[in-house]
């Protein structure tokens, strides 16, 4: 909310500077974003009253003028403006002036020029030359009852300063100036000025009929008929002046005077053109298929969630948001109604957001606007309307006043000894009681307790949390003191075996992936078709349909990273995530740190697609493939060993899938995208993805001594026949545990051949294959002997005979 610093000192006129004012209302919570001057340094600027104007001897679009500036003599400037006529009065830069500075940030000197051989003593100014707006059409035309010689700054009030105010929704009741005075007098002191309203003279007894059909929309609604206006009336200039400085643009006088008792007092109104209403009102809900014009130009069609004013042919208005066009005040309107309702918050709230806009009305209304001076507030129009707007014509109509559903005020309590452990300072009743009363809220005590019934405009004051907070604005949250949090301090230290998070991920990112961070909601098919969840755990209010369940996979995401990247030509991504999914499970009790019933898990994930390697001479180019993602993957938990099984994901290519085990137990799942999801998501290669749980990938063995082999080491390479159905992860274990009394220090496997099957007597042999093996073998005390090495290789191909039926090839 933006207004001047002059009009909130005409009801509440403190003791306090400008800065001063701004900090006391920042630390009540009214907190000030911006304090703007109106107008930027300029001197020697003053009214002046052009006397005489002639055409310029040697230019066409200059003319030479005799300006009369309140000193002895004319002064003669040389000027290009449209409008420099005989009669009128400007802004008059006399030689010496510094005008606002330019863009290269310094002040402009008048001096005497001389243009096309008329010497020019000054300069006649715009108001864009005086940076008070962007208008530059023409010389700024002052009132004709400016005093000659006058400091503009005198006369257009330009010492003021703008104070723009970051408004909390509770504080509704400060939606205005008047609101805001109400405030500074309550947090300084100062007296307030309250405005009184006279009632007009009542000279016609015609009211329009209105009905209230819908309590629940309306529960006031106050209006007046005003008869032989003068719609084509100007706005004062001390209006139009405030209501810019407001951030509101002038339109017309009557349209002026409805905003500008709006910022004034809070509430808004609306003038109706009377005779473009058919028979009466009708304040009710809308019903489905009905459309309007509104007053921006757009036409919305409303249903039975809107609010709505109709009349007997059409609906005329948006309920508390906005004004129709087919009533609106135009220079033709001689007769006018002016409505004044209290709308229920509940029933204005997130209405205009359906047509993707916002007015000012709509932000008052959707937070609440004081129900008990609809009457005093059409009054205050009245009287601005008969000011500006009236004729000998003119008359008024009785207020027509209907009160359906009032609310009614709330009754709340505050227990001293609540707002002492709250606050965290002592505290005593009289200082709660000044605290209160000072802001008008009646006050009612009893021993310890303190019972204070809201007053009409305060819809925020519902608990005791509410008290307690006017209670700590009124003393300043400056005051609060500043207690250290007193807890007992452990370091809380990672133990040896265990990692950090970050540690993943600079070994990820130097196996050359880039991490992503992306939302925790997903579309909906994602957990159906890549994870394979039925019953995933869905938002109340999700920020987007497309975004409206908690991820049970990371995988999702990284797909949506992968085609983002595809679609704008990224040959090889490697992306990975490290995040939370969510988890239905009964057996998660509830605490400060989980919901019950849900598991948050962390996961770590990543998916790669393109080239293996980045282009270079050295090497040729081949595609990423499951055994590069699954080297990626023992790299990440290495030296821990992992075991890979066949398995199955919803994600995953039945046949390119394994589960990964780390220590026996399944940690997560490594795999190339199946091919229906890659055709769906439109990708040019099968990605290969991994999930892992981040607790397996965070744990690690702690270093441990292991002295340097003094002797030199034995190599053999043994090929063994075994079941095509055999594989890597079966071989290495049973090689592992053979009985080799220590001296197995490596087993790598080198070679896979898979030799053509022959039939005999007609029946065709099983499929098989060689695994070629290099045995590393190395003691401790001493060399091997040829014996000890004989028995390692022997007990090798046992251990492979009895446990993969293995034989070994001659």
């Amino acid at each position: 909310m933006q207004f001047p610093e002059s009009w909130l000192r005409e009801f509440c006129n403190p003791a306090l500077s400008t800065a001063e004012l701004a900090e006391t209302l920042t630390m009540a919570g009214l907190e000030v974003e911006e304090l703007k001057p109106v107008a930027p340094p300029f001197s020697r600027i003053v009214v002046g009253e052009i006397k005489e104007a002639v055409q310029h001897p040697n230019a066409d679009r200059l003319r030479v003028c005799q300006v009369d500036v309140g000193q002895a003599e004319l002064l003669t400037i040389v000027c290009g403006a449209p409008n420099a006529r005989v009669g009128i009065k400007v802004p008059c830069a006399m030689v010496g002036a510094e005008l606002p500075p330019g863009e290269d940030g310094q002040p402009f000197l008048i001096k005497v020029g001389k243009l096309r051989g008329v010497e020019s003593f000054g300069m006649l100014c715009s108001a864009r030359e005086l940076k008070l707006s962007e208008d530059h059409g023409g010389l700024l035309e002052l009132a004709a009852d400016a005093a000659v010689g006058q400091n503009i700054r005198e006369h257009l009030l330009l010492d003021d300063t703008l104070f723009t105010l970051k408004l909390t929704p509770n504080l509704a009741h400060c939606l205005s100036v008047y609101g805001v005075a109400r405030e500074v007098s309550a947090l300084t002191g100062a007296p307030l000025k309250t405005p009184a309203f006279t009632k007009a003279h009542c000279a016609i007894d015609g009211v329009l009929p209105v009905k209230v059909s819908a309590p629940d929309l309306c529960g006031r609604f106050s209006g007046r008929i005003i008869r032989g206006v003068n719609p084509k009336a100007a706005t004062p200039a001390w209006m139009v002046d405030r209501l810019a400085r407001c951030g509101q643009r002038s339109v017309t006088a009557l349209v002026d005077i409805s905003n500008y008792v709006m910022f004034e007092l809070g509430r808004p109104s609306h003038i109706f053109d009377l005779d473009k209403i058919h028979g009466g009102l009708d304040v009710r809900w809308g019903r489905a298929g009905e459309s309007l014009k509104l007053l921006n130009g757009n036409t919305v069609t409303v249903d039975a969630q809107v609010g709505v004013i109709a009349d007997a042919a059409q609906v005329e208005s948006l309920a508390g948001i906005m004004g129709g066009d087919a009533t609106a005040v135009s220079d033709d309107t001689s007769n006018i109604y002016v409505e004044a309702a209290f709308w229920w918050p509940k029933a204005i709230a997130g209405r205009s957001r359906r047509f993707n806009f916002s007015t000012d009305a709509g932000h008052r209304f959707e937070r609440g606007v004081d129900p008990e001076l609809t009457v005093e507030h059409i009054e205050r129009v009245t009287q601005l309307v008969l000011e500006i707007c009236g004729t000998p014509a003119t008359v008024c109509g009785p207020v027509d006043d209907q009160q359906v559903a009032m609310p009614q005020p709330a009754k709340v309590t505050l227990r001293v000894a609540r707002a002492v452990r709250v606050l965290g300072m002592p505290l005593t009743q009289a200082q709660c009681v000044k605290a209160l009363t000072g802001l008008g809220l009646p006050v009612t005590e009893g021993d310890g307790v303190i019972e204070v019934t809201a007053p009409s405009y305060r819809f925020d004051l519902q608990i005791e949390e509410d008290l307690i907070e006017e209670v700590a604005r009124m003393i300043g949250f400056h005051n609060l003191p500043q207690t250290p949090p007193q807890a007992p301090i452990t370091a809380k230290l990672r133990s040896e075996n265990q990692r950090s998070p970050f540690a993943v991920r600079r070994t990820l990112a130097a196996l050359g992936y880039q991490e992503t961070i992306n939302f925790s909601f997903v579309d909906e098919r994602w957990e159906h078709e890549l994870a394979g969840n039925a019953n995933p755990i869905k938002l109340l209010n999700p920020i987007a349909s497309q975004m409206s369940v908690m991820r049970s996979s990371l995988l999702g995401s990284l797909l949506q990273v992968l085609k983002f990247n595809q679609d704008r030509k990224a040959q090889r991504v490697r992306v990975f995530e490290l995040g939370r999914v969510f988890l239905r499970d009964a057996s998660v009790p509830g605490s400060d740190t989980t919901v019950q019933g849900f598991d948050q898990p962390m996961r770590v994930a990543g998916v790669a697609m393109g080239p293996v390697d980045a282009p270079e001479w050295g090497c040729k180019e081949r595609p990423v493939d499951f055994f590069d993602v699954k080297g990626d993957l023992e790299a990440l938990f290495a030296p821990i060993r992992l075991s890979f099984e066949p398995a199955q994901h919803p994600a995953m290519h039945p046949g390119r899938c394994a589960r990964v085990l780390c220590a026996g137990a399944a940690v997560g799942f490594v795999g190339e995208l199946h091919p229906k999801w890659r055709q769906s998501h439109d990708l040019v290669q099968a990605p290969v993805m991994f999930e892992v749980d981040l607790d397996a990938a965070l744990g690690r063995q702690v270093p441990r001594f292991e002295a340097v082999p003094r002797f030199q080491a034995v190599e053999r390479d043994i090929a063994v026949l075994v079941a095509e159905s055999v594989t890597h992860d079966a071989l290495m274990q049973a090689i592992w545990a053979a009985p080799c009394s220590g001296i197995l220090r490596d087993a790598v496997l080198f070679d896979i051949y898979r030799p053509k099957p022959l039939a005999v007597d007609g029946s065709s042999v099983p499929p098989e294959k060689s695994m070629a093996v290099r045995l590393t073998l190395n003691g401790q005390d001493a060399t091997l002997s040829e014996q000890q090495i004989e028995d390692a290789v022997a007990a090798v191909v046992a251990t492979l005979s009895e446990k993969v039926a293995a034989r070994q090839r001659v």
